[in-house]
């Protein structure tokens, strides 16, 4: 597929190498088949008699055609101008052409070529065609037309239409944004009814403003602005008042907790200074801020870039109306007026708004007309401009007085500020120092006084910046400690004595009043206490940040060392610990082992006593058993008389006489007798086998059969 686009070619390119070795005239093709698109450019000699037909492809579009648009076909010798005119037409040589060249004949005008090219012939192009040169291989086959410049190819391929190039616009209204994204050749009256179908407000209400080249009509196309992809714009609706007055409390009171930055530029010493505020500051802090930085008072300050609505100045910075989240401004000292003329000159001036403390305008300089100072930074002797000490004179719980002295700095500077410890000097000293070597940290002590102009702007701009802030939380305790009453001041030195020795005292007596606020960064050594730095107030974020990094960098190095010391320490006392566990351990083992001896000893010993106790017993039952026995009958008595073997479990034999009336019971007792007691042994015969034990004891030896004589055994039960 192919695209024809003619392009009017200077003498500066037929003149070129390129030209003489085209011979002036013909077709010169750099054809890349990368993709299906193809530009045919035809060129044409304004005062020489000559054609050139040049077929370049999408992959040379970075190169060829850059020497052409830059050099050959608009003069421009800056390829980086060339390159982010390309850009900006989408790499379009045609457009980009079209966009800087002149435009006196209408026919380099991207509507006419396509009108010539693409389109049916109108009347217009066929005039184009009938004075155009002919593109022929011959340079003195037609004579040149002075009233057109370009010839008309038709293309010999089928035309792909080339993508449209797409804008992208963020446009604000009040608190909300919308993403708009159009094409190139829409009109500004398409972007203006998508917003009305988004923020529901009519096309009749809305100024559509942001535009570079001013104020625009609905029916501009957006190509003619030669806009670039992404875009910023905003709404305006004069006629529209909010809806309700609780979003505008709400959209307050959200910007109220906003930070803005001001990037404030002070023309006279040609510096830029980069504040942080929070919306809840009045434009009078501000510039108060800025008379501490520059040095102008705040009557002779003269500001540009504030908005027509910041008119007063007690006004926040979040009701001023100033850009979010970053708003411009310049300041410079205000000359003089010399005549009432001058004054309104300046007055009228709807750029600069100026600024006095006071009604008249015409002081060059307030000392001289006895006006104090201090009362220019709001320090005065008028109550109503005074501002809250940070911490009570004369407080007796030094607790107290810090939890004052924050309540009132976050009062003053926002809640973004370092943690304060809350306890005495020595408290803070014993958590920053006298921790494991490894939680130790530096002890930071700021010393604030309000009587010094820098104190607002150190505290606003280097003690709340977020790095500051962050940094002094990881690696310092901060204590503070508010030095403007002399008896505040009195008793600090007095703690510092205490804590320090005279010689920090000494050094913090010497500073005077323009030198603060003081930072003193403090480290903890093994027998003493010593500052490393004092910090004075007129300093910057980055040189504050320095000085912090230097002392935690001296620090650092003290306390490897002390880490060092404290690991080998511990690894000493660890080994003490184990070898006094392990002697410990013995000694337990051995007072168990004793212990356990000796309950053996005294169980053996009890059971023992049991056992002699017990045989007591059964031998006290066996002699009374023997003397309760009847006396053994003779063998040749009247009556009749049973012998009676026995076997004991040891294989003795006991033999007695028993009367054949004697009861079982009386030859049970015999058994007995002879340590065989019946309820621990049965007494069995040996044939038929009977135990005898389980008889009536009162039955006689003739019942039992045991008559005349008989063998029994023993054996123990079961």
């Amino acid at each position: 597929m192919s695209k024809l686009a003619l392009v009017y070619l200077p003498d500066a390119f037929i003149q070129s190498d390129l030209g003489y070795r085209t011979g002036h005239s013909g077709t010169f093709s750099i054809c890349c088949e990368c993709r299906n698109q193809i530009y045919n450019i035809v060129f044409f000699g304004q005062h020489h008699n000559c054609s050139i037909t040049l077929s370049i492809g999408p992959c040379v579009l970075c190169t060829l055609p850059l020497l052409f648009f830059s050099q050959a076909c608009t003069g421009i010798d800056n390829i980086a101008e060339a390159i982010t005119l390309l850009e900006l037409n989408n790499w379009d040589l045609v457009a980009a052409i079209n966009g800087v060249m002149p435009q006196e004949n209408g026919i380099l005008q991207s509507e006419a070529s396509q009108a010539n090219i693409y389109g049916p012939h109108s009347q217009a192009a066929t005039a184009e065609a009938a004075v155009a040169p002919p593109a022929t291989s011959s340079s003195s086959s037609s004579p040149p037309s002075s009233s057109s410049a370009f010839c008309p190819v038709l293309p010999s391929r089928h035309i792909v239409e080339r993508q449209p190039r797409m804008l992208n616009f963020r446009v604000e209204y009040r608190q909300r944004t919308v993403e708009v994204v159009v094409e190139e050749g829409s009109a500004v009256g398409e972007i203006k009814h998508i917003l009305e179908t988004e923020l529901q407000v009519p096309i009749s209400k809305m100024q559509l403003k942001g535009w570079k080249s001013g104020d625009v009509s609905d029916i501009t196309v957006l190509r003619s602005l030669h806009l670039p992809k992404n875009n910023s714009l905003y709404v305006l609706t004069p006629d529209i008042a909010p809806t309700a007055s609780t979003s505008q409390n709400s959209v307050l009171q959200e910007s109220l907790n906003q930070n803005f930055l001001l990037v404030i530029s002070h023309r006279e010493a040609q510096r830029d200074y980069n504040l942080n505020f929070p919306g809840s500051r009045t434009i009078q802090e501000v510039k108060r801020n800025v008379s501490d930085l520059t040095n102008i008072p705040v009557r002779h300050q003269q500001w540009e870039g504030w908005p027509a609505a910041a008119s007063d100045d007690s006004m926040t910075l979040a009701a001023s109306g100033i850009s979010y989240p970053c708003h411009h401004l310049s300041v410079c000292r205000r000359s003089s007026p010399v005549n009432n003329t001058e004054a309104n000159m300046f007055e009228q001036c709807a750029d600069v708004h100026m600024v006095s403390d006071s009604e008249g305008d015409d002081f060059e300089d307030a000392s001289e007309f006895g006006v104090d100072e201090s009362e220019m930074f709001g320090m005065g002797s008028s109550t109503g401009c005074r501002k809250a000490a940070l911490m009570p004179e004369n407080s007796e719980n030094e607790s107290d007085a810090l939890l004052h002295f924050t309540a009132e700095f976050s009062t003053r500077y926002g809640e973004c500020h370092p943690v304060f410890f809350i306890g005495t000097l020595e408290a803070a000293s014993q958590e920053a120092f006298y921790g494991k070597a490894r939680d130790r940290k530096l002890l930071a002590i700021y010393l604030h006084n309000d009587e010094s102009v820098l104190s607002n702007v150190f505290c606003s701009q280097m003690m709340c910046a977020d790095s500051i802030v962050a940094y002094l939380s990881q690696n310092f305790i901060t204590w503070a400690w508010d030095v403007t009453k002399e008896a505040n001041k009195a008793r600090l030195l007095t703690i510092c004595t205490r804590h320090f020795g005279s010689v920090v005292a000494q050094t913090i007596r010497t500073y005077k009043t323009d030198q603060f606020p003081l930072l003193l960064t403090v480290m903890g050594k093994r027998t003493s206490n010593e500052v490393l730095n004092v910090i004075q107030g007129n300093t910057t974020v980055d040189e504050l940040m320095m000085r912090l990094m230097g002392a935690m960098e001296i620090f650092s190095a003290q306390q490897q060392e002390d880490i060092k010391d404290e690991d080998e320490r511990e690894a000493r006392e660890m080994v003490k610990r184990e070898q006094d566990e392990a002697y410990q351990l013995s000694l337990e083992a051995d007072r168990k082992k004793r212990e356990a001896q000796e309950r053996e000893q005294a169980e053996q010993l009890r059971l023992q006593q049991i056992q002699k106790e017990a045989d007591d017993e059964k031998e006290a039952i066996r002699l009374s058993l023997e003397h309760a026995l009847p006396p053994e009958p003779a063998e040749e008595g009247g009556e009749p008389i049973s012998k009676l073997r026995i076997r004991t479990p040891s294989g003795e034999f006991l033999v007695r006489r028993f009367l054949g009336s004697t009861k079982l019971q009386i030859l049970f007792d015999f058994v007995a007798s002879k340590g065989y007691p019946w309820d621990d042994f049965k007494l069995l015969t040996t044939f038929p086998r009977r135990n005898i034990t389980q008889l009536d004891p009162a039955s006689s030896l003739l019942e039992a059969k045991l008559f005349p004589q008989e063998t029994l055994f023993l054996e123990a039960k079961e």
